[in-house]
């Protein structure tokens, strides 16, 4: 319960929490701490991950050679989707308690997920062109994927869209918020509708369809990607952090001519 009396909700009780990493002191030193571990990780999963995945992994009994698109084409499909609740997380953590620093991370994050949805969308091509004999087909999944990249750039233009950068950050965060309706749509597509695309061979409730030795190098690329994702994302909010920064201390001896 609140000192006024009122019950304590669900925000009321995780407000204390979301306020703790608001600060950007505490943020860059929880930065300063993550940063060496997950680049290592970076360096190791996919040092070790792409060569197992592009020389010792079999090729596949049916789709041959171009199976070997998968280990780049399946990590970047689930980052796109990653990263975007990522960006939507936080954009609702900014619209509900006005941090700035979860604007500034949203905002870093938002072109790292665009480039893994746009890898994702060119491996598929590739990856579609042996299997189906074309490019691209307009199915629920490549559409809703789609669509997904486009909601990353509205993102990242209507941020960018404002002299106020206040109103480009809330403009932004209410579309990322509303883009979340399309995440379960790209997830669950191939089961709602008939479409070209495979169905999922990891995450099955009756275990993955997919052999040990395919999965592993797989994993390992997964897991590098998503370290790389942490390591650049640290990177760019970090600078982005010193750029406010200077922006604001410029502006104070501005002030203070």
């Amino acid at each position: 319960m609140r000192r006024d009396g009122a019950l304590a909700g669900p925000a009321y009780l995780a407000a204390p929490m979301f306020h703790a990493f608001a600060n950007p002191a505490r943020f860059n030193r929880l930065a300063r701490a993550v940063y060496p571990w997950s680049l290592a990780a970076t360096l190791l999963c996919l040092g070790v991950g792409i060569p197992w995945a592009l020389f010792f992994a079999p090729a596949d009994y049916q789709q041959g050679e171009s199976v070997r698109i998968m280990y780049v084409h399946v990590p970047s499909a689930w980052m796109a989707l990653f990263v975007y609740l990522v960006v939507a997380a936080l954009s609702a953590s900014s619209l509900i308690w006005r941090h700035t620093l979860a604007d500034i991370v949203a905002q870093a994050a938002s072109p790292i997920g665009a480039c893994f949805t746009a890898l994702a969308l060119a491996t598929g091509s590739l990856w579609g062109k042996p299997m189906w004999g074309t490019w691209w087909v307009w199915d629920a999944r490549l559409t809703s994927v789609l669509v997904l990249f486009f909601f990353y750039l509205g993102h990242i233009a209507l941020a960018r869209a404002f002299d106020d950068p206040q109103r480009g950050a809330r403009a932004a965060a209410l579309l990322a918020v509303v883009g979340v309706v399309n995440l379960p749509i790209v997830k669950f597509s191939v089961d709602w509708w008939s479409t070209l695309h495979q169905p999922s061979s990891i995450l099955k409730l009756s275990g993955p369809t997919i052999h040990s030795s395919m999965l592993w190098p797989l994993l390992l690329t997964i897991a590098g990607f998503m370290a790389y994702f942490v390591t650049v994302l640290i990177l760019r909010s970090r600078a982005a952090l010193l750029a406010q920064r200077r922006r604001v201390l410029e502006f104070r001896k501005l002030a203070a001519g």
